[in-house]
């Protein structure tokens, strides 16, 4: 089998689907695709457009899904993660900053090839800004 594989999305489960939904678009001004209640398979879902593939917020519709399940706070290194390529790290800095937005680790920096930093989403999902030196 020949098969070129394309990133389709990424998911993050979340506590609250129209929390996640305002953080998302409202910090980032990520482009809302569609948001669906799945009863039958017991999770609500959104999907946001992003280059290279999209992004999907998964909430538990159970009465005990309040919120991502099994996971501890996010450590080194920094896994799963969401990874959005910048042209100004400063300038995502600050933006995230002027949103509270934590910052969990960086700016870091591999002089004259890349600099990153990590930040996490209301939910602990951890979202990596990369700007390519």
């Amino acid at each position: 089998m020949s098969t070129r594989w394309a990133n389709d999305h990424v998911a993050f489960e979340v506590a609250d689907l129209d929390s996640a939904i305002q953080f998302y678009a409202g910090v980032f001004g990520m482009e809302l695709m569609s948001k669906e209640v799945d009863p039958e398979h017991g999770e609500a879902f959104a999907f946001f457009a992003l280059d290279g593939g999209n992004l999907e917020l998964l909430q538990r519709l159970d009465p005990d899904g309040a919120g991502p399940h099994g996971r501890g706070a996010p450590g080194p290194p920094w896994c799963p993660h969401l990874a959005l390529r910048t042209d100004d790290l400063d300038a995502a800095l600050r933006m995230l900053l002027a949103h509270n937005v934590p910052i969990v680790n960086g700016p870091l920096e591999i002089p004259g090839k890349v600099r990153w930093l990590y930040a996490a989403d209301p939910d602990g999902n951890i979202i990596e800004f990369v700007q390519w030196t």
